[in-house]
């Protein structure tokens, strides 16, 4: 901003000083509130979801247990050394222990018991953790997963396993289900039982069927619903609902679609079904032969933090108002001591899908096989509030974390030290040969290797192509994709960069970051794409001095990201101390065609390199280890592996934005954050100016890089230099006698900060004859609704209007106030405060 007063003697100095003090009380103010409008706070009697009935009712709650499967895996050599019990014994020792609290007649489990089949110490740690539920006489369902059986192929069903082979019948067939009080019966391959239970009055029929029920296994399921044909249905599978890529929107399988045509769609009576597998939490109600709603939902947190962070399903149902409530509540996360607490750890996850309320006229809709339906006794408070109230009784734990999508291309942080960042999202089509990708950051962009010089001869040109599908949160809105890779025929393309740039030279030696996006392809295969990579630093690890022998890898790259055959990401490096060898982490089975954040954060101060997947960091993280050893002359390849000197094994999917950083850094400076747009001032003029001040441009601060958009009767945009400050000329310079008002905001695209309001008006000359102006008010206080100062009219309520007198409702008369009143006002000063003391006097000696 620029403007000349001609009459205001106060130094610039002193009025700079008094609005920054006021722009920096009022950005204080505005960013509590933002912060409380982003993370709600929790306090320990939180309220329950504002559309739980009040008052008793016929309710009860339903536990869900989605997939342990890394809690009965990193139970001994993860948790039990850090905590000293693991999540999967905490829910069930929570659930047994207030089964009365929460009127809990039942718990379902999802399945994916164990991680991996042939391990006995995961099924002992699932075995002592479901043993809880047992000894409290709390009755359970439980199906076996895809990690569950010896042969989780989709073209493999139940009954095609050999049964005395398989672990899951041996820990928890026939013979342990029978010792509930509500088991029904099993299908001949004891991997599908049913279950009655009865709550609030009336009864529940459970359907618990493990991975790839067979067509023999869905006639039985169909003999039990026709032989208990009063009774509501729940189902519960391991795989039915999937999810789309934003985390919300449910998606449909060919399997599930299986489910709901041969079982669920003629069968009015199941009105609920649950599955976990697919990451993620969503629903679907979706309408069967009868008109009738059937409520599909997924719930499966084993890729959050901890492998699940304990997290599971408490669904009251409240039969007297017609309600079904789902929190998402982990007794882990309550249970654990207060210093191992990080911003993961939230007693309840409240985004969409995670908390919500289901209408369901429970009569009404089994009206068609239960006429005679009726809730029983109205004798619960809320259970949904009595969950919160257990969990948050003495819990303080950190604010949570929250992603926000990109209003922009350019809207991401920027993070100093960044060596590397590759960008992908430009035209959608075929990369040509030799087309290049530019490095953001650097001078490492990327090219594409023509089939000749590739080594691949059953490559095709269309096999790379830019798509403008991307992972919602980053902000280049595409990718670049490899399709039909497979080694089994050497089909593979890739991109590289130059060798001896500093990208390619930079040892990571002081910490770094390497994040990207990534999606496999729907078509991925173990057989085609197993051990697959994505980005490499290429060479021969074999090649690098002191790196010892190992039986794996020993011939390959120095560093790479892919993924194993059981859809695991693998992150593998060589440490500068090359002697240590290959260090690596792994998180868990990873969903195709769907866009993954991943971040691999190198860290001097605890010599780990930390494996992010979505955010969250897995459990098996690389140890003992500090940058990475380096071949000479060796670039970076996306798309490919790089073994023995040569490319191979391509990545079957899509990469999305890449950047490589020198340091460790934190969620906050990663491709998933956003810029903060919080900290928006002006220094444009308030208040009353004095006459023939002169306005030519408007100033303030921002976000470098952002947008600054002034509207109302001063307009301009530009965008925020370098170094946060801004400056929009005007069109012409502001002088004339008036009122002027605007607005001042920033944002990258669609994503924009508050408005800052602000006005200010400047004077008109005193009219000939007349008296001189009254006081021409203050500079604005920053008080008007925008976030930084610059804000508001004049001081108070007095502006003065351009005919020298100020505004309000009474009109300036133009009277001076003589001397006489003067004189006056000081006699009577004077006797006032001579009558005091006497007064004073006289209380005195009354009092001695």
């Amino acid at each position: 901003m620029h403007f000349d007063s001609p009459t205001d003697a106060r130094p610039r100095s002193h009025r700079l000083r008094s609005l920054q003090r006021r722009t920096v009380a009022t950005l204080g103010a505005a960013a509590t509130l933002l912060s409380l409008a982003a993370h709600p706070a929790l306090p320990a009697a939180a309220a329950a979801p504002e559309s739980v009935a009040e008052g008793d009712s016929a309710r009860f709650t339903l536990a869900v247990l989605p997939d342990t499967q890394f809690y009965s895996r990193y139970a001994n050599d993860q948790f039990a050394p850090r905590y000293g019990t693991n999540p999967f014994a905490v829910q069930t020792e929570w659930l047994a222990a207030h089964r009365d609290d929460l009127n809990i007649p039942f718990v379902a489990h999802l399945g994916d018991v164990v991680d991996r089949v042939n391990t006995a110490s995961e099924w002992m740690a699932a075995d002592a953790a479901m043993s809880s539920l047992e000894a409290a006489d709390l009755p359970y369902s439980v199906l076996a997963g895809n990690h569950d059986v010896r042969n989780s192929s989709d073209d493999w069903f139940d009954t095609d396993y050999t049964l005395d082979e398989e672990p899951y019948l041996e820990w928890f067939g026939t013979d342990r289900a029978e010792g509930q009080s509500t088991y029904g019966g099993s299908d001949p391959t004891g991997f599908n039982q049913y279950h009655v239970f009865e709550a609030a009055g009336e009864e529940f029929l459970v359907l618990a069927l493990s991975w790839r029920s067979s067509d023999a296994t869905l006639d039985w399921a169909n003999e039990v619903i026709a032989e208990n044909p009063t009774l509501p249905v729940i189902l519960t599978t391991h795989s039915l609902l999937n999810i789309e890529a934003d985390a919300v929107t449910p998606k449909e399988e060919e399997y599930g679609l299986r489910l709901w045509d041969q079982l669920i769609r003629d069968n009015d009576q199941i009105f609920l079904t649950f599955n976990g597998h697919f990451h993620g939490s969503t629903q679907l109600t979706k309408t069967n032969a009868y008109g009738h709603p059937v409520t599909e939902v997924l719930m499966d947190y084993q890729m959050a933090y901890d492998g699940g962070n304990g997290y599971l399903g408490l669904l009251e149902f409240d039969l007297t108002n017609n309600l079904m409530t789902m929190q998402t509540a982990s007794p882990w996360v309550t249970w654990k001591p207060e210093e191992s607490l990080t911003s993961y750890d939230q007693p309840f996850l409240e985004q969409p899908n995670q908390q919500y309320t289901i209408d369901i006229d429970f009569a009404e809709r089994f009206a068609g096989f239960a006429p005679d339906w009726a809730a029983g006794a109205a004798d619960q408070p809320s259970l949904v509030q009595k969950a919160r109230d257990i969990l948050l009784d003495g819990f303080d734990g950190p604010d949570p974390i929250a992603l926000e999508q990109p209003g922009s291309r350019d809207d991401f942080v920027a993070a100093e030290g960044t060596v590397a960042h590759w960008r992908f999202g430009d035209e959608p089509g075929v990369v040509a040969e030799g087309q290049v990708f530019e490095d953001i950051a650097g001078d490492a962009d990327l090219t594409r290797v023509s089939l000749e010089d590739s080594g691949s001869t059953t490559a095709q040109l269309d096999d790379v192509t830019v798509t403008d599908d991307a992972n919602p949160f980053s902000a280049d809105g595409g990718g670049v994709c490899f399709t039909d890779s497979d080694q089994r025929d050497s089909r593979f393309s890739y991109l590289t960069s130059p060798a001896d740039v500093p990208a390619t030279t930079n040892t990571l030696e002081n910490g770094y970051t390497i994040e990207t996006f990534l999606k496999m392809d729907e078509s991925w295969s173990a057989e085609a794409n197993g051990w697959s990579k994505a980005i490499v630093r290429s060479g021969n690890r074999s090649e690098l001095p002191g790196m010892p022998w190992s039986q794996w890898d020993y011939t390959a790259s120095p560093a790479a990201l892919g993924i194993s055959n059981l859809r695991e990401f693998q992150w593998t490096e060589v440490p500068t101390e090359t002697t240590k060898g290959d260090r690596t982490a792994w998180s868990g089975e990873i969903m195709v065609d769907r866009w993954i954040h991943v971040a691999i954060v190198g860290d001097p101060d605890t010599s780990t390199s930390t494996m992010y997947v979505d955010g969250a960091p897995v459990l098996r993280n690389a140890t003992d280890t500090l940058g990475q050893s380096i071949n000479s002359g060796s670039p970076w390849i996306f798309g490919a592996d790089w073994v023995d000197d040569s490319a191979r094994n391509g990545w079957n999917g899509c990469i999305g934005e890449t950047r490589v950083i020198d340091h460790a850094t934190g969620p906050d400076e990663w491709l998933t954050a956003r810029p903060d747009l919080s900290g928006l001032t002006t220094t444009a003029p308030s208040g009353t100016l004095p006459v023939g001040t002169e306005v030519d441009s408007i100033d303030g601060s921002g976000y470098p890089g952002a947008t600054v958009s002034l509207t109302g009767d001063l307009e301009g945009t530009t965008a925020v230099d370098d170094d946060g400050s801004w400056t929009i000329p005007l069109a012409a310079t502001v002088s004339d006698p008036d009122r002027y008002s605007f607005a001042v905001q920033q944002g990258f695209g669609t994503r924009l900060s508050g408005l800052i309001d602000g006005a200010f008006r400047i004077a008109a000359a005193a009219t000939p004859g007349t008296p001189g102006d009254p006081d021409e008010g203050t500079p604005g206080d920053g008080s008007g609704g925008g976030t930084g100062g610059g804000t508001g009219d004049a001081g108070d309520d007095t502006d003065t209007a351009a005919d020298g007198r100020p505004d309000g409702d009474l009109a300036f008369t133009g009277s001076t106030i003589g001397s006489g009143l003067i004189i006056g006002a000081i006699v009577l000063f004077v006797l006032g405060a001579v009558a005091v003391m006497a007064a004073r006097v006289r209380r005195g000696r009354s009092s001695v």
